[in-house]
């Protein structure tokens, strides 16, 4: 038997939901980035959407425009296979299938295409971490169809878990229920295998709309933790709580690299042990 609960906070889930929905609200309608080392303007962001216009006209000038819309329709899972000393003898053998920066209204073709893959995948656990639409700000009602089909084939021995991206706004938690997916919203909770358990945590994103509300996403509590966040820039946190692993997006797995795999930009330093 298998079911997951809520971990228990100083506050109930109903009052954390509506302190952080009015927050965030607030946020999204600033002229600034909130991060973690404080106020980041989005005109930065605004210059950058206009380099890559130009790049894009470049694109289409010379034909690499058509390659690479085509590139976006080859969707690819990549199987990893990670031991941990720790993991509950329930949990062995447990498969998790993450999904980020799906962008879905991109293209036409995207939802299809992921679709394909998705019903073809073998999990008990679907995670997804943000960036469910192409834009930052504006219309996001358009991705809720799609998602609620995608959500369709998502759903396993466990309900899909998500977090939210730079991308989204706090409006797409409301639809929560039709899209059949649980929003971790700088929340905690358990999951459970015949008396067995692990605790999955997943924050608000830390890219645009940071608060401290963000670090009480993370227990100490012992046992196996997975850590869901839209961006690496958590990861001490979670290390310094003992998470086990980190799931994260944001950088679309160095979906633009040079040959070889070595990334263009690094967007974030991270410490190696």
């Amino acid at each position: 038997m298998s079911h997951s609960k809520t971990y228990e906070t100083p506050y109930s889930a109903h009052e954390k939901r509506l302190i952080w929905s009015t927050t965030r609200s607030v946020l999204e309608t600033d002229q600034f980035k909130h991060k973690r080392h404080g106020k980041k303007s989005k005109s930065n962001w605004n210059y950058f959407k206009r380099i890559l216009n130009f790049l894009l006209w470049g694109t289409r000038i010379t034909g690499l425009y058509k390659i690479g819309y085509a590139n976006v329709q080859n969707i690819q899972i990549n199987k990893h296979e990670l031991y941990f000393d720790n993991l509950p003898t329930n949990f062995q053998g447990f498969k998790i299938l993450h999904l980020s920066d799906l962008h879905i209204d991109a293209t036409p073709e995207l939802l299809h295409s992921i679709m394909h893959v998705v019903d073809q995948a073998e999990f008990d656990l679907a995670v997804l971490t943000g960036d469910y639409r192409q834009d930052s700000s504006g219309a996001f009602t358009q991705v809720i169809e799609p998602m609620k089909q995608l959500s369709n084939l998502l759903q396993k021995e466990f309900t899909p878990l998500a977090v939210l991206g730079n991308h989204d706004t706090y409006l797409m938690t409301e639809y929560e229920k039709e899209l059949q997916m649980r929003f971790l919203i700088n929340e905690t909770v358990e999951l459970e295998r015949d008396g067995q358990f692990i605790t999955i945590s997943g924050s608000d994103d830390p890219f645009s709309y940071y608060t401290d509300a963000v670090l009480q996403s993370f227990t100490n509590k012992p046992g196996f933790k997975i850590a869901l966040v839209h961006t690496s820039e958590l990861a001490d946190v979670a290390s310094e709580n003992h998470y086990q692993l980190y799931l994260c997006g944001h950088t679309h797995g160095g979906q633009v690299c040079l040959p070889g795999g070595l990334g263009e930009i690094t967007i974030f330093e991270l410490k190696k042990k």
